[in-house]
């Protein structure tokens, strides 16, 4: 390696500030490939590579995660209400005063009494499934932007007037059930006769096709007006349960007692936290435990800058000796080694950044582009709920990954950086 004159490399490593020109100047021509050096490159490429894929892996992971428990907690919340009340002594028959009290209170956007049961529902040609039947006003549905905001076929208008339902389009095409044709339901608790109860069937005309984007609704909800399912499930002039939608779901326990006093008669209630508690808790679970497995690809790929620098050292014992002669101080050389390591840290990071934003900004045309290559279905609905793959970016988490990554590339580094300005001119000689 050709060096500069001797008083210059003395005065640039000890009149000059740390991190200098004449240090990063060293550093870029150990960082450049050379053919004799092509194993500490091969090492260096790696390292820079595993650290790219594990930062855009852990971003690309991080957000379609984010993006699934958003998409889920709205479509869960949107359809469901945020606090159900239920009576304990006696049935909700004033269920309309109780409606109008609660939606009285501070934070509550709207109530909505309903009756709901477990029906088989049969189509035209005989095809039949379970379905869950959900009584409710018109008043209320068109609330449901869900449902409301999503009806594909026909409408809801006259909902509460006639005798026609709302169906979920996965639930109508599994039936093959169009807009028009007559879905029959069937439900155990029907009449009591003397020979016992006997269930009721009944057909109703198919007035509204939804589609929320949840294969778990659009493949089981039903929508009937209040008046025809009190009827159908012997309930009449009740409800089972009140659910009410509040403006803040997340600090519905603090609503919680106001709207139990606010019903003005024994009842008891349940948040969707403590429905939902299980379902969110294992999403969280299985986030945090994706987040160290990924986390394990960076720090490999660390590993690696110190295996690279270790060798870098070995080769250039003979560069060191000399850079010490003339007069180069021990923190000067270990800031040459530092930057050598940090850069390839540092470039890892920010190229995975890039990619990792860049996949998850494009995920659903990546996703639907390999489906069409492979001819597979990835991320099929049926199993995963959504119609599509979300991915939703949070900026303090990829702050946090890239802050995760500079940090372990630059403890990398310093081990084998120290161990370079420990060397003495004479001992740095038998390294070549």
């Amino acid at each position: 390696m050709s060096l500069p004159e001797s008083p210059t490399v003395a005065d640039a490593s000890r009149g000059s500030r740390p991190f200098s020109r004449f240090e990063w100047m060293i550093a870029g021509r150990y960082l450049r490939a050379r053919r004799r050096d092509a194993g500490v490159s091969v090492i260096a490429g790696f390292s820079f590579v595993g650290i790219m894929l594990g930062v855009a892996a852990l971003i690309i992971v991080m957000s379609v995660m984010n993006g699934f428990r958003g998409e889920l907690m709205m479509r869960i919340l949107g359809v469901n209400g945020h606090v159900i009340l239920y009576p304990i002594d006696r049935p909700l028959t004033d269920y309309e005063q109780v409606a109008d009290r609660i939606g009285q209170v501070n934070g509550v956007q709207f109530v909505m009494p309903m009756v709901q049961g477990q029906v088989l529902a049969q189509g035209p040609n005989s095809g039949s499934t379970g379905a869950l039947v959900r009584g409710v006003r018109l008043q209320d549905l068109t609330k449901l932007a869900p449902v409301s905001e999503n009806v594909k076929l026909g409408s809801l208008e006259g909902f509460d007037t006639g005798d026609g339902v709302a169906v979920g389009s996965r639930l109508a095409s599994s039936l093959g059930i169009g807009l028009g044709d007559m879905i029959t339901l069937i439900s155990p608790d029907g009449d009591v006769t003397a020979f016992g109860t006997s269930p009721r069937v009944k057909a109703y005309p198919v007035t509204a096709i939804f589609e929320i984007g949840m294969s778990e609704y659009d493949a089981a909800y039903v929508y009937m007006p209040l008046s025809e399912a009190q009827l159908f499930f012997n309930q009449e002039n009740q409800v089972q349960s009140i659910e009410i939608f509040v403006d803040r779901p997340d600090e519905v326990r603090a609503l919680q007692p106001e709207i139990e006093r606010a019903a003005g008669r024994a009842v008891y209630t349940v948040t969707w936290e403590t429905q939902n508690q299980s379902f969110f808790s294992a999403l969280s679970v299985e986030r945090n435990v994706m987040f160290i497995i990924l986390t394990l690809i960076v720090l490999v790929a660390a590993l690696n800058i110190i295996s690279g620098l270790f060798m870098l050292v070995k080769d250039k014992g003979r560069d060191i000796a000399i850079l010490r002669t003339m007069g180069a101080t021990k923190g000067a050389v270990m800031r040459v080694f530092f930057i050598t390591g940090a850069t390839i840290g540092f470039a890892g990071t920010l190229a995975g950044f890039v990619l990792g934003l860049l996949f998850c900004l494009n995920i659903e045309s990546i996703r639907q582009f390999f489906s069409w290559v492979t001819g597979v279905v990835l991320f099929n609905p049926e199993f995963y709920f959504l119609s599509q793959l979300p991915a939703e970016v949070d900026p303090s988490e990829v702050v946090l990954v890239v802050a995760m990554a500079i940090g372990l590339s630059f403890l990398a580094t310093i081990l084998p950086s120290w161990r370079a300005s420990r060397l003495d001119p004479v001992d740095a000689l038998r390294y070549e």
